[in-house]
């Protein structure tokens, strides 16, 4: 069994994708609304599809939720973030994916929420162009569909978690 968890720990999809092609997989991902001082919110452009979207990512074997959302958030801006909240957990339709690839995935997302960062932002990472910060009112028209519910509900100030 050690062997088996060993195998997938380190790159859970990656090595799933090995057996199973492009087939739809369930995962669940972790993503963060960082704000700043202005109430804006941080964004990153995506390489792979060069959509806006917030940033966060699939969860691997035997992590926590909230170690997921600080690895991926120093992954894709060199940032570190802390005193987090739970802003949502959403899943649904919306939360189907398909990748530039072929590859389909099925996310339920754990979503936070954060005025908490330090370090300097990144930009053009392995996974992001750049990252910018924008107020509700200046919102990009080209948000990451996988995003679009979750930045919309942040839009509306909502005072309670979010369960969809």
């Amino acid at each position: 069994m050690k062997d088996i968890i060993a195998r997938y720990r380190e790159n859970y999809i990656a090595e799933m994708r090995k057996d199973v092609g492009h087939a739809p997989l369930m995962v669940t991902s972790c993503g963060v609304i960082i704000e700043n001082d202005k109430g804006e919110i941080l964004l990153q452009k995506r390489r792979d599809n060069g959509c806006w979207a917030l940033l966060g990512g699939s969860m691997e074997i035997g992590e926590k939720f909230i170690e997921v959302v600080k690895r991926e958030v120093f992954e894709e801006a060199g940032i570190e973030i802390g005193e987090l909240t739970l802003f949502g957990i959403y899943s649904g339709e919306d939360r189907i994916i398909t990748y530039p690839n072929g590859d389909i995935c099925c996310g339920t997302g754990i979503i936070f929420k954060t005025t908490v960062y330090s370090g300097e932002i990144q930009n053009n990472t392995e996974e992001a162009l750049e990252h910018r910060f924008f107020g509700k009112a200046d919102l990009p028209d080209n948000i990451n569909e996988y995003d679009k519910r979750i930045i919309t509900d942040w839009t509306k100030d909502f005072k309670q978690v979010i369960v969809d």
